[in-house]
C-alpha cells in the first residue's frame, strides 16, 4: 500500500509542477528569460527518484558538451559518454563510462547513472532541466551559478 501511495504522491507532485509551468503566463515569460542552454551549462542534481537534494559543487553534475559529448560526476566517480538530442526534446544518453572508485553515496550514484542512461527526453523550466523516461520524471537538475 505504501508503494502505491508513494507512486501516487510522486505523480501528483509532477502533475502539479507541470500544470503550474503550463498555466502561468508570467511563469512562461520568466522561463524564457531565464532558460539556460542544454549544451554548455553545468547541471547540478536537485531531485532523483522523487527525493530532493541540495545542489553540491563537483558532485552529481552533468555537462552536455559540443559534438554530443557528455561528462559529469557522481558521488566521486567521473562519467563520460555521448548523447543525441532530437526533435520534440528527444534525448538519448549513453553508453556511459565511469571511473570505479568506492566512496560514500554509492547507492545514490548508481541510481543517478541509471536515471541518466534511461532518459528518452528532456524538458526545461527556467533554470531547471528535467530528465524523463517517457512520462516518468527520472531526475531534475538546476543550472550551476555562472561565474562572474
Amino acid at each position: 500500500m505504501n508503494i502505491i501511495m508513494n507512486t501516487i504522491s510522486k505523480f501528483a507532485a509532477g502533475a502539479a509542477l507541470l500544470a503550474l509551468a503550463v498555466g502561468c503566463c508570467h511563469c512562461r515569460a520568466y522561463q524564457k528569460k531565464n532558460r539556460r542552454p542544454l549544451v554548455g551549462t553545468e547541471w547540478q542534481l536537485v531531485q532523483l527518484g522523487g527525493v530532493s537534494y541540495a545542489p553540491e559543487t563537483e558532485r552529481f553534475t552533468l555537462l552536455f558538451g559540443e559534438e554530443n559529448h557528455l561528462s559529469g560526476i557522481g558521488a566521486c566517480n567521473r562519467i563520460s559518454g555521448s548523447y543525441t538530442a532530437g526533435e520534440k526534446n528527444a534525448l538519448s544518453i549513453g553508453p556511459l563510462a565511469a571511473t570505479r572508485m568506492a566512496c560514500p553515496g554509492m547507492e545514490r550514484e548508481m541510481e543517478f547513472f541509471e536515471a541518466v542512461e534511461s532518459t528518452t527526453r528532456y524538458d526545461m523550466d527556467g533554470e531547471m532541466l528535467l530528465l524523463l523516461d517517457g512520462d516518468t520524471l527520472k531526475a531534475v537538475f538546476q543550472a550551476a551559478p555562472q561565474a562572474e
